[in-house]
């Protein structure tokens, strides 16, 4: 069942297209891996479904209705896209408690949350009474991607997670996404240039290349492969051009 639909998405920057999809649903409880190379449109797509800009021609609806009409889908939806979703004046505490408040959590559920991730923060982030702006690319990412988490949405959307993480931290991360996606019924889009991290717990990858979708994988265990073909052969089209 589609959770969110685009329809004949396009948007184009000082006349040039960078996003022009005709069609692309996704589905409830999927785990979907979004990949091309910078330019791409994935970070444009991921904005547009969150409206935080406005399209030039279609729709995108979220459990069927058009987000740039409703606000419903952002109680259930959850994003990280860049720093910019942060409030960097707070320190991570202080933004943890203002984002349950929007949820009318309370303390309690939040701690509940929040210890899930102490491996995760790896004693770096709670309780130090540092500014959020004062802390490390790395470290603001893990603010932003647990502060999409509280709440328990229905959505999840993270623009390049593993970017500015260091490889323990990644894999950390990795492995609370697959827990995420083996006991939730969470919809999952994740945009990463790191192929082998999407490809261990995403069920599905897009490939969009120049603002279009030019693939949709069901994953198997030839699906890293036919990545890695893919741009290998976009690097040789390039060359021999």
């Amino acid at each position: 069942m589609s959770i969110i639909s685009v329809k004949g998405l396009s948007k184009s920057y000082n006349g040039s297209k960078v996003l022009d999809i005709e069609q692309l649903e996704f589905n409830k409880g999927q785990s979907l891996g979004l990949v091309g190379n910078n330019g791409a449109g994935k970070t444009t797509l991921f904005r547009l479904i969150l409206d935080l800009i406005a399209a030039d021609t279609g729709e995108v609806l979220s459990q069927g209705k058009n987000v740039a009409q409703s606000e419903e889908w952002k109680q259930y939806t959850g994003s990280f896209i860049d720093e910019g979703f942060l409030i960097d004046y707070l320190t991570p505490d202080e933004y943890f408690a203002f984002i349950a408040k929007l949820h009318k959590m309370s303390a309690g559920d939040l701690e509940a949350v929040l210890s899930k991730y102490d491996d995760f923060f790896n004693d770096e982030i709670r309780g130090k009474k540092k500014y959020i702006r004062d802390l490390s690319k790395g470290n603001q990412k893990k603010v932003g991607i647990v502060g999409a988490l509280i709440g328990n949405p229905d959505i999840l959307i993270l623009d390049e997670p593993f970017a500015n993480l260091d490889p323990s931290t990644q894999f950390r991360l990795l492995d609370e996404l697959k827990k995420l996606d083996e006991e939730t019924d969470i919809t999952m889009l994740i945009s990463s240039h790191d192929l082998g991290h999407v490809t261990k717990f995403c069920e599905r990858i897009v490939i969009l290349d120049h603002g279009q979708v030019v693939k949709d994988i069901h994953t198997s265990e030839q699906t890293l492969g036919e990545l890695e073909e893919f741009f290998i052969n976009k690097i040789r089209s390039a060359e021999e051009a």
